[in-house]
């Protein structure tokens, strides 16, 4: 039989246990969430394929990790057009929610980057940012031949046909306004976003500031930092593909992804200034292997640096009228090599080369142009390699013939026998067949005056 001691013990232990029980929900209602990794992809500077590709691999590699979104900071002044519908593209079937923050304070979301901050699930920007100015600036600054449109024409015009800076602008440019108009407007449409607004960025270049473009309905959040941005995020739903989806930021984790080795060399092989050095290495290094043939490391090194200039300019904006100019360029200085004509063919192909370099790259980004000291040290360069053929040719027009058949006229020997008009010579170490006219005793000094086949034909020498 029991003691009454253990049964109190028993007792004991169950009423401990049943309130451990009841109190594990609360205790696991207060335990933190788990911590989740966001990464952060960040865009500063102009846009290009570089700037698409690091987009494109970094929302990629976070579908694999099944993070719960993609943060993407940015400050930019624009880019170019292909890449940003590329990154766009990106963004719009990502399974997860995208996040673009223009931060930090002073930063921007011009041109490019506006398309981008309106296609994003959620649009956010830091105080003291501002957004706009999407309007293409090759089609908003008319030539200076551009005449001003009358009055009656401006209201035949259907409304939306041009924009209001734009007076002048031919077909092709009204073309490329409106399809920008309609992309803005159906990202913004999409994202329930401020449409007309959206148009007028690109048709005006307007621009707003972060707490305006709040106000306007042109963004979603104000945040001054991180912190407050996941904040701010918490609980918001956002429509991700045909479904929704609540977003939960509590025990996130942002990590800085930075580019991997290729995007770093495509930036780099994608800046003009790059890629036309690396076409100049290219085509000197093939004329100069054509000139030695059989030297092999010009020739290996020129090939693979032309094909690298060629893929950079395959995935930059170029106008075929620069690259005309620059092969025209080339292949006069490459003639100028073969064929010196004191310096002329070469001149007029460093001035076509510079031309065409000048115009190469159709962009209105300072950061896709030719910068005006490498285009100046290509041509200086260009230039010296072009005077120093033709002074090497003036040099080997006014030196003396040392070898072939040529040399032998004027060359000096002695007679070895001779007998009537003929006989035989010694002049340069070999023995030759010679004919003259007169009687010459063996060892006279005698000198070449002609040769024909392999008689030379000699005079005295008094």
């Amino acid at each position: 039989m029991n003691r009454p001691g253990h049964v109190s013990l028993l007792r004991c232990l169950f009423s401990l246990c049943l309130l451990l029980g009841l109190a594990q929900p609360f205790a696991w209602a207060e335990r933190p969430a788990i911590e989740r990794e966001v990464p952060v992809l960040t865009i500063d500077g102009a846009i290009g394929p570089a700037t698409a590709d690091y987009v494109s691999n970094g929302i990629a590699s976070a579908v694999e990790k099944g993070a719960p979104m993609v943060v993407i900071r940015m400050d930019t002044p624009g880019g170019l057009d292909i890449s940003m519908r590329e990154i766009i593209r990106v963004i719009v079937n990502a399974p997860m929610p995208v996040v673009t923050y223009v931060s930090p304070s002073g930063a921007r979301a011009a041109s490019a980057g506006a398309f981008i901050l309106t296609a994003s699930h959620v649009a956010a920007m830091a105080p003291g940012t501002n957004v706009g100015a999407a309007t293409p600036v090759q089609l908003g600054a008319p030539g200076p031949a551009a005449a001003p449109e009358s009055k009656g024409e401006d209201e035949n015009k259907s409304e939306g046909s041009k924009p209001s800076g734009q007076k002048g602008g031919n077909a092709s440019e009204a073309k490329a306004l409106n399809d920008a108009i309609a992309y803005i407007r159906s990202l913004a449409e999409m994202r329930g976003r401020n449409a007309d607004w959206a148009e007028t960025a690109v048709r005006d270049a307007a621009s707003l500031s972060a707490q305006s473009a709040l106000q306007q309905n042109v963004i979603d959040i104000v945040a001054r930092d991180d912190t407050a941005l996941l904040t701010q995020l918490n609980g918001r739903s956002v429509k991700v593909g045909a479904g929704e989806v609540r977003l939960d930021t509590r025990g996130i984790v942002l990590s800085e992804l930075t580019p991997n080795w290729r995007t770093r060399l495509l930036a780099a092989i994608t800046n003009p200034n790059i890629a036309l050095i690396l076409m100049m290495l290219g085509a000197y290094g093939l004329l100069f292997e054509f000139m030695n043939p059989g030297a092999l490391y010009p020739g290996t090194i020129g090939a693979i640096c032309l094909l690298v200039g060629l893929y950079a300019l395959s995935a930059l904006p170029v106008n075929y009228a620069g690259i005309a100019l620059i092969l025209l360029g080339m292949a006069l200085m490459a003639a100028e090599a073969f064929s010196p004509s004191f310096g002329i063919l070469g001149i007029g192909g460093v001035i076509a080369f510079a031309l065409g370099a000048t115009i190469m790259f159709d962009s209105d980004i300072p950061e896709f142009r030719i910068a005006l000291p490498v285009l100046g040290a290509v041509a200086v360069a260009s230039l010296g390699a072009t005077l120093l053929t033709a002074k090497l040719a003036l040099e080997s027009r006014r030196s003396k013939v040392v070898s072939g058949r040529e040399e032998m006229v004027g060359a000096s020997g002695h007679v070895l026998d001779w007998k009537g008009t003929s006989g035989h010579v010694h002049v340069h170490g070999e023995r030759w067949r010679a004919s003259g006219t007169g009687e010459f005793a063996a060892g006279q000094l005698v000198r070449v005056v002609g040769l024909e086949g392999l008689t030379l034909a000699i005079e005295p020498i008094s």
